[in-house]
């Protein structure tokens, strides 16, 4: 690069070994000071590394620009762009195997002479390389060339001449036929490859940044703008693009490139060099010319902008490595926020890094974390006293709905095994919601005019409204002994039985599917506990002997079923008394309310009411099969006041999905910020009202805030097409409707207010045939339409399928199965020209043509953008 600044250039090999770009190239080893790898006449870089210089390469005069080969095989193989534009392969020796040896010295001569701006090897494709060069009004600018190739053309026969009366006989080391030939009459400063697509080139050429799709050479995408040197992308994102011009940095992002998404405004020096950072997320280093200080701009956390007007925050500061006029830099490819700077006078290099400042990052996924100088450092969560980390309520809602947590419809109960299957409350939850559905579609058979089934309201007002109780007396089933229990029955109790889970729909009281499911699940002493309520106490034997001798069994039970073979109604009895002051001393809770069940007086069954550790579901069961209707609605308002103060979700069971169950579940949020769980719970049986709680409607937004955060994007787009499916009050209205002109008013949400005869209508469509009516002009000011550019005839809406009765300024649902046009007849017209017609024209016209069809206008409107081009050729394919 004689006359001018030196360059740097970072190995992509060997993070230990750089380049110096200047009169000639050297190579340098970086390494520590004192160590093997550093000989005596090392360069000091820095108190710690010194640079040990390798080789040199002198045999490259006029050197304009450098790229390094990025395979591994040849290692050392860099091509060198001159002032007459040719590109000439060189190594610095330390490769020397046949393939380095057959590219070695091998030249790329284009068409005219004059000067190579810059080159850039494909990433992928590691044979191509691409060089930008100066303008010139017969040639093009852009010239891609592959270096396996050994053509050489007719029309490079003086070249050739030249090089054989020097002895060199290999025609194939001259190539000048490129690869690809792009930008004519421009000129290129600045190259790169885009990572997302091999075929993707992002050019700086003179007036514009182009992208060149090398599977369509002849379209291009491009933006006007003068800052078109140094184009580089983000290596942590594709989409990101930074240029420069004079004092000013643009950022550009790839998806709307219509303009820069952030200007920077530098000093009044022009620029010399912009890099990202490839260890550091959104860090841009520049440097301007005669300046001792690197401008860095922190972009990592930038939001990405929502509207065109919206630029992001950046987070700037200096750094100075020394007290000289840097001349470039170079960022290491793996040390964190490491550089190598050169200076501009006598070529002397500073091995600096930058070091963060201290500040918490705490990410979407509740990971904690900070940077302190080069090191970055992670809060993990307290181990408890099993060895098992303790997650956090975001964590779970993030795994929960990855695995597509409570979007099961027809098998609600599995939810809880989704969300991890070890939380009693959830299951609970899942399970009552899972009765609730299923005996939704009997009650509202017998409760037609009744808009909210009763199952809805929850086990509480569901025992308030029993009628019709009746009080039998049934004999233990199993004992010698043959005292008679008061049982209380009803419609309602039946109901609630059910609800718990304890017998299936049917007219007949069986428990027994329900004490083989606890038998299959191991829970043999809720079993027993259930069989004995049923005053079944030989089969609660027998659960518990079954229990003893299963796998991992305890042996206890057995011990357990020994005591209860033994009972006794006998109020005096020893029996009575050993069981009395012994029970309090099992550890199981259902052994212990056995025993407090067969002690207990009739009515009065605190000791199983209110122990805290049986499940609601068993004790509110117990209730409605033994309290009368006095005390059955006092124990339901106590344990349903109990329940919602601890936001206990076992307690739904008990309130049902009303302003009560709202209520217990603000509790549990406020507890847990589960609002995940609180929304689907509320969105699965809710009749709707409770669905327009502003609390619920938080809940549910506040779920869909937490999806978009963590970026699942299409677990939000289902978790709302879900909420429509059972809240139909949810769903989005159209947002996008044709409006007239001159009135404002949508031509299509009013067809229904018009007659089918009269002005502007028309019996014909698109195709000329009859078809069904259509609104050929403004329904509120009857202005026409516009004309199709092909046909001819006004552009309309058919009305025929439009709503029966609405007023031109409302808001239509367009998602109804019958819609209102069909796509063939859909508006549609060029953003850059305004000009159009029917889709279904439009579509047939660019099959066979790339220009309008208006006249006089030579809009390409088609080719505009990347959806067009692949629109028109699966359009031409067709044909």
């Amino acid at each position: 690069m004689s006359g001018s600044k030196p360059d740097i250039m970072w190995s992509p090999h060997h993070a230990d070994r750089y380049v110096i770009c200047d009169s000639e190239l050297g190579l340098y080893r970086i390494g520590p000071v004192g160590s093997g790898e550093t000989k005596a006449g090392a360069l000091p870089l820095s108190e710690e590394t010194a640079a040990t210089l390798l080789a040199i390469n002198s045999d490259t005069p006029y050197m304009k620009c450098v790229a390094w080969y990025p395979k591994h095989e040849p290692e050392c193989l860099l091509a060198v762009g001159q002032a007459n534009g040719r590109v000439v392969l060189t190594s610095l020796g330390q490769s020397h195997n046949s393939k380095c040896k057959e590219l070695m010295g091998k030249e790329f001569v284009p068409k005219h002479a004059r000067q190579c701006n810059t080159l850039a090897w494909n990433p992928v494709d590691s044979n191509w390389l691409a060089a930008g060069l100066d303008k010139h009004r017969a040639d093009f600018s852009v010239l891609i060339w592959d270096i396996s190739s050994k053509f050489t053309p007719e029309a490079s026969v003086a070249t050739e001449k030249i090089r054989l009366s020097s002895g060199d006989t290999d025609s194939g080391l001259v190539v000048t036929k490129p690869l690809y030939e792009l930008g004519q009459n421009d000129a290129c400063l600045s190259l790169c490859w885009l990572p997302r697509d091999q075929k993707l080139l992002l050019a700086g050429m003179h007036r514009n940044l182009a992208i060149f799709d090398l599977r369509n050479t002849s379209q291009k995408t491009f933006v006007n703008t003068k800052a078109i040197q140094g184009v580089t992308v983000d290596p942590h994102f594709p989409d990101r693009v930074a240029s420069f011009f004079e004092g000013q940095v643009a950022i550009w992002d790839l998806r709307k490139f219509e303009k820069p998404v952030l200007t920077l405004t530098e000093q009044p020096k022009p620029l010399t060099k912009v890099a990202w950072c490839p260890t550091r997320m959104g860090l841009l280093a520049t440097l301007t010319r005669d300046s001792n200080i690197i401008r860095l701009y922190d972009m990592q956390h930038t939001p990405t902008p929502i509207g065109d007007e919206t630029e992001p925050t950046i987070i700037e500061r200096s750094v100075q490595p020394s007290n000289s006029l840097i001349g470039s830099f170079a960022w290491h490819p793996t040390s964190q926020n490491r550089m190598v700077v050169v200076s501009a006078a006598n070529r002397t290099m500073t091995d600096f890094t930058v070091f963060e400042r201290i500040s918490l990052a705490w990410s979407s996924t509740t990971s904690l974390m900070w940077a302190c100088g080069r090191h970055l450092y992670e809060c993990a969560e307290e181990v408890g006293g099993e060895g098992t980390v303790e997650k956090d309520i975001a964590t779970k809602m993030r795994q929960r709905a990855q695995s597509r947590y409570g979007h099961d419809t027809v098998q609600v109960w599995k939810n809880h095994l989704l969300a991890g299957g070890d939380d009693p409350q959830l299951k609970s939850l899942w399970y009552t919601l899972f009765y609730i559905l299923y005996y939704k579609l009997d009650m509202e058979q017998k409760q037609q005019g009744n808009k909210q089934p009763l199952v809805y309201s929850g086990i509480k007002n569901i025992v308030k409204s029993s009628s019709g109780t009746t009080e039998n007396r049934r004999c233990w089933s199993g004992s010698d002994r043959q005292t008679d229990v008061p049982r209380f029955h009803s419609e309602e109790r039946s109901l609630a039985l059910r609800l718990c889970g304890w017998i299936n729909r049917g007219p007949d009281i069986n428990v027994e599917p329900f004490l083989r499911s606890l038998e299959g699940e191991g829970e043999w002493e809720r079993a027993a506990a259930v069989a004995l309520f049923n005053l079944d106490i030989r089969r609660a034997i027998q659960i518990l002997n079954k229990g003893a001798s299963a796998e991992r069994g305890d042996l206890n039970l057995n011990v357990v079923a020994m005591a209860l073979s033994g009972y006794t109604d006998e109020k005096s009895s020893l029996w009575r008394e050993m069981c009395s002051s012994l029970r309090l001393q099992l550890k199981n809770p259902y052994l212990c309310v056995m025993f407090a069940f067969l002690t207990s007086e009739p009515g009065t069954y605190d000791g199983v009411l209110y122990e805290s550790s049986v499940a609601v579901t068993d004790r509110v069961a117990f209730a409605c099969m033994f309290l009368n209707d006095a005390q059955l609605p006092r124990y339901m308002e106590k344990l349903t006041s109990e329940m919602k103060d601890v936001g206990n979700l076992e307690g739904i069971l008990l309130t049902g999905l009303t302003k009560d169950g709202v209520d217990l579940m603000e509790s549990y949020v406020d507890r847990t910020g589960d609002v995940q769980t609180a929304s689907f719970c509320m969105l699965k049986g809710s009749p709707g009202e409770v669905v327009k709680d502003p609390r619920v409607q938080c809940w549910i937004e506040n779920y869909r805030n937490l999806l978009d955060a963590w970026r699942f994007w299409h677990k939000r787009a289902e978790f709302d097409i879900h909420r429509s499916k059972l809240d139909p009050s949810s769903k989005p209205l159209a947002q996008v409707f044709v409006s007239c002109n001159f009135c404002g008013k949508s031509i299509s949400y009013s067809c229904s207010a018009m007659p089918h005869q009269g002005r502007g209508f028309s019996q014909y469509g698109v195709s000329g045939s009859p078809t069904k009516s259509k609104v050929t002009s403004c329904p509120g000011c009857r202005k026409p339409l516009p004309r199709c550019a092909l046909c001819l005839m006004n552009m309309g809406t058919p009305v025929s399928n439009c709503p029966g009765t609405g007023k031109s300024d409302e808001k239509v649902d367009l998602t109804r199965e019958n819609k209102l046009a069909q796509f063939n007849n859909w508006f549609t017209w060029c953003h850059n020209c305004r000009h159009g017609g029917h889709a279904g024209h439009i579509l047939s016209w660019f099959r066979d043509h790339t220009e309008c069809p208006v006249s006089a206008c030579t809009c390409k409107c088609m080719q505009l953008d990347t959806t067009g081009n692949l629109v028109f050729l699966s359009g031409s394919q067709s044909d």
